[in-house]
């Protein structure tokens, strides 16, 4: 390993960008306002993805993958927000299957991500979240007991996108209880869960979110639900930090997708300030109208570089935990300015839906709540980057 981390500039991934753009350009805004009129999956879209190889980028070639390096599939998901369309419906799989990678037994990865990477099985739920514990990962209830070959699962977990439309869910849940665990990150353990039988009366129920944004979240129910033992990936216990060594890519990750949806919202907002006339003249030639725009395009470069450098050192296999957090935090505020200013540059029209410029406005709000706050960022890097005591 280099003792130099090399950050590419410019358009990198000329090719991998083209092709996603291509599959991006059949699937124009019409398509997604239908979807949420629905509530419905992206079932083509994402299906065509899987064809094309895009959502296996991140497993090994052994494995029936792409086996590409995480800044390609970085600038996949930018590409595909930048184009307009929607990554996170088909994202998570790019990154819970790393879980399973990194920490799985020989015989899970030969069975399943081959599987996973022909498009046979999807994997697009993460069962972490409950409703009473929030970010405090450590304090969840949901329970996965031992009893013989298998483990039954009892609990909640809340705000599980696309569990309806997933065939596996990566779920984290204690084995041991809280006050037996030597420290609060114990006794928790990772089960790749078979979900096909959900909602037919086997203990395992999964409801739809009813939300802003249509990224079809679900709150799950356990009931006793059995899973066979060999569903357990690594180590009992120890599944706190096998879900913490995958945070580092589903942060870059969401950090090019925020940086994508900002790249859409300035060119739609440039191109109108082109175009729309008033008082006989383009509106961006108003300073209050262009330089926004302008102050927007710039702080989209600034939180891409940071995005680039976080999946060198990823890439890399050096430490980029703060780069990682820092592209999060620097790409959402980004996107969500974007955003902002393109509302403002198409005014009233911007509540017009086929414009697209309020749809996507709610969707870039997430990006600074979820997979993480931008406080707990904050807590992040005062602690472990500064070194100042754990805030509260």
């Amino acid at each position: 390993m280099s003792d130099e981390t090399l950050v590419a500039l410019g358009e990198d991934y000329p090719d991998l960008r083209d092709s996603v753009r291509k599959i991006c350009a059949a699937y124009p805004g019409s398509y997604w306002n239908d979807l949420e009129d629905q509530q419905a999956y992206p079932t083509a879209f994402v299906d065509e993805l899987t064809r094309a190889g895009f959502l296996g980028a991140l497993i090994p070639e052994e494995y029936g993958g792409s086996g590409l390096p995480l800044r390609a599939a970085a600038v996949i998901l930018e590409e595909i927000n930048a184009a307009g369309c929607v990554a996170s419906q088909g994202h998570a799989q790019m990154y819970i299957m790393g879980t399973l990678l990194r920490h799985g037994s020989e015989a899970q990865k030969r069975h399943y991500l081959p599987e996973i990477a022909a498009g046979r099985l999807r994997l697009q739920a993460f069962g972490v979240t409950e409703p009473t514990t929030g970010s405090d990962t450590t304090q969840l209830k949901t329970r996965a007991i031992r009893d013989g070959d298998s483990y039954r699962v009892t609990g909640q977990k809340v705000w599980t996108s696309r569990a309806l439309h997933s065939d596996m869910m990566l779920l984290l849940a204690r084995t041991t209880p809280a006050d037996q665990a030597k420290k609060r990150s114990d006794g928790l353990s990772v089960f790749l869960v078979d979900m096909r039988a959900k909602n037919t009366g086997q203990g395992l129920e999964v409801r739809p979110i009813k939300a802003m944004i249509n990224h079809n979240t679900t709150e799950v129910f356990f009931d006793n639900f059995r899973i066979p033992a060999d569903s357990l990936i690594g180590q009992e216990g120890r599944g706190f930090r096998y879900i913490l060594d995958g945070m580092n890519a589903e942060r870059i990750l969401v950090a090019s997708e925020a940086v994508g949806d900002g790249r859409w919202f300035v060119r739609k907002a440039t191109q109108y300030a082109k175009d729309r006339v008033v008082f006989g003249a383009p509106i961006g030639r108003n300073q209050a109208v262009q330089f926004p725009i302008a102050r927007a395009w710039a702080e989209l470069e600034a939180a891409d570089m940071i995005c680039r450098r976080a999946a060198a050192l990823f890439d890399d296999g050096k430490d980029c935990g703060a780069d990682a957090n820092i592209a999060k935090l620097l790409a959402s505020e980004a996107a969500w300015k974007a955003a902002d200013t393109a509302m403002q540059t198409f005014g009233g029209f911007s509540y017009a839906r086929e414009y697209e410029i309020e749809r996507k406005w709610r969707e870039v709000r997430l990006y600074q709540i979820a997979p993480i706050s931008t406080n707990l960022i904050l807590g992040y890097v005062g602690q472990h980057v500064l070194g100042m005591p754990r805030s509260y």
